[in-house]
């Protein structure tokens, strides 16, 4: 199991808490995942949204891309897995920032590709917002671009959703024959998008046998495209981690008492312009990204236990979210993944 972790740009995590002690600054954001680098996290997420969806679209929030290449420069080791939605930018520009990143992180920066909730957002923003299976479309055509771009050395491209002449890219990024393109999706048409033109899969928390399903299924998808195995099975998850399963089921109970604030504005898009497998209720948004429904709450050895059941199912990385962040990632690094090392290592002597 790697360990992920979403990076802090939208002041926390949590709905109904209004400071979580962790502002959405690059300082902030730079201390995280420098002391994640020391403590053995592999992987930082960087949302891609330009309105705050968890605290609320009044609120701070950093820029992804901008973020990711500032961070590429003040690290050595960590992964950067940045979000991107193809209504938002032009292909061949994006296919462009990426390699300079990737440049600048000598080989760390991956994309999570997003094909985009948020009808109001992108009416806010200019973005295209289309139907759900047009929105797939375009970003089957805008993977191509990227590929082609980066793979060859002069790439020409005619397609419903974008049109390329002779276009040359260099510096080529330095992961070949491509940086890894993640993607999640639930939707059919996002799957089988996922399968034939992405690398890896994440996925909302969801239980130890909803995720074991899904892993079987996307790979059986996979093998039938003809295309290598997907290279990584990831999750996201929110952790509660305390010397008691009491004090963690206090803090629970604290998390997801819901009142309405302005971080459930996105909301109804949320739960009305994805295909969604599960029906998502008002107090599992209290937490993004079904980050509950995983159950890592209680003591170190509790969540370890758990964290071996998803590993025995398919999943390779966590991408996880705390409050507050600093504190709690440094406390289940030291706490949670050295007694996982433990564990394995009683379960295969």
């Amino acid at each position: 199991m790697k360990y992920g972790f979403w990076l802090p740009i939208f002041g926390g995590w949590l709905r109904n808490v209004e400071d979580e002690n962790m502002p959405p600054t690059f300082e902030y954001a730079k201390e995280v995942i420098q002391s994640a680098e020391n403590w053995g996290y592999s992987t930082t997420l960087i949302a891609e949204l330009y309105l705050n969806d968890i605290k609320g679209p009044e609120h701070d929030s950093l820029e992804a891309w901008s973020t990711a290449a500032a961070l590429a420069a003040v690290t050595e080791k960590i992964e950067i897995m940045t979000a991107i939605r193809p209504g938002f930018h032009n292909p061949a520009i994006a296919a462009k920032m990426a390699a300079n990143i990737d440049q600048i992180s000598n080989g760390r920066f991956t994309l999570n590709v997003v094909s985009a909730w948020w009808a109001e957002e992108a009416r806010q923003y200019g973005g295209i917002f289309t139907e759900h299976d047009e929105r797939y479309a375009r970003t089957e055509e805008f993977i191509d671009v990227l590929k082609g771009l980066w793979e060859e050395e002069t790439f020409s491209y005619e397609g419903k959703f974008y049109d390329l002449k002779d276009t040359k890219l260099f510096p080529k990024p330095v992961q070949r024959p491509n940086p890894i393109l993640y993607a999640g999706g639930e939707s059919e048409k996002g799957k089988q998008t996922i399968v034939e033109k992405c690398d890896a899969y994440v996925m909302h928390g969801g239980t130890v046998e909803e995720i074991r399903t899904k892993v079987e299924d996307m790979k059986l998808r996979r093998e039938k495209t003809g295309n290598v195995p997907l290279s990584s099975f990831g999750m996201a998850a929110y952790v509660i981690c305390r010397d008691t399963e009491e004090e963690a089921l206090a803090e629970l109970e604290k998390i997801t008492t819901v009142k309405e604030t302005s971080g459930y504005a996105g909301f109804k898009d949320f739960t009305t312009k994805s295909q969604l497998e599960q029906k998502i209720q008002l107090q599992d948004y209290s937490v993004s990204n079904r980050g509950l429904r995983p159950n890592l709450v209680g003591t170190p050895d509790q969540i370890a236990d758990r964290i071996l059941q998803y590993e025995e199912a398919g999943l390779d990385l966590l991408l996880l979210q705390f409050s507050p962040q600093l504190e709690e990632m440094e406390r289940f690094a030291k706490q949670v993944m050295t007694l996982v090392e433990q564990k394995r290592g009683l379960v295969t002597n």
